[in-house]
């Protein structure tokens, strides 16, 4: 029994010695905050790009797909133009999606911004150029799944089109695609994890930073583990709140 307690009062010494070594030493905890901090407006910066890029790519794909035959049946302006956009959505859909986040995050920070040195807005902008294509066909599938008599009561008061997708689809839409936006944007926080290949301090960078100084991998590497369980239990939580309050404004 004694040598179960020197066991493991011996353990926690050391594991207080490593928390010591990793964190309080040279302040080596602001490191951490430093990390955090981006890591979280990288994370909220894109989001906001993507659920932009998002509805207005699903805009012009849902508009094409539904209204192909009528369209087509004219072949006016109207035709032509939106043909080119969903073109040019559809390409940009493959590409993004076809390629992995590391490698355009790469192309983004060498080459198109090679002259900028400003890492963490360029992680911001591909992240959400990325989130974007994904968070497009999470909107498509949301508004493809909205009944058509809904755009014809939207056509009744007098809406055009856009009007009715933005004052009465849209609001249908976020509510039925939030648990898949969740997803999406526990996803994108995990994703810039390797925000450190363009020598971002992001949290994981922040780790392997103190990890490489100290030689001590366990305390920097589960410190970032539980930094990215914690925000993606608070993330989960705000959501399940705001589906709450949207089941109760339903009613």
């Amino acid at each position: 029994m004694e040598q179960l307690l020197y066991n493991i009062e011996l353990f926690f010494y050391d594991l207080k010695g490593q928390f010591i070594l990793n964190f309080i030493e040279k302040d080596r905890y602001k490191t951490m905050l430093t990390g955090l901090e981006n890591t979280l407006k990288i994370t909220i910066a894109a989001a906001i790009i993507g659920i932009l890029i998002g509805i207005l790519l699903a805009t012009i794909r849902s508009t094409y797909d539904k209204n192909y035959e009528t369209l087509k049946r004219h072949k006016g302006l109207k035709y032509y133009l939106m043909s080119i956009l969903n073109f040019v959505a559809q390409t940009y859909l493959t590409i993004i999606r076809g390629t992995p986040v590391v490698v355009q995050l790469l192309i983004f920070f060498f080459i198109i911004f090679a002259s900028s040195k400003n890492g963490v807005a360029i992680a911001m902008l591909t992240f959400g150029v990325n989130s974007g294509a994904y968070v497009a066909e999470i909107f498509r599938g949301g508004i493809m799944s909205i009944d058509n008599g809904q755009f014809e009561a939207g056509y009744s008061l007098g809406f055009n089109y856009f009007q009715t997708m933005l004052y009465i689809i849209i609001p249908q839409v976020l509510k039925n695609v939030l648990p898949m936006l969740l997803n999406e944007f526990i996803a994108l926080l995990k994703e810039t994890s390797v925000a450190g290949y363009v020598a971002v301090t992001d949290i994981t960078r922040a780790g392997n930073v103190i990890r490489g100084t100290t030689f001590s991998p366990f305390m920097p590497l589960i410190a970032v583990a539980l930094f990215y369980l914690v925000m993606v239990l608070i993330l989960t939580r705000v959501v399940r709140k705001v589906e709450r309050r949207l089941r109760k404004s339903e009613r």
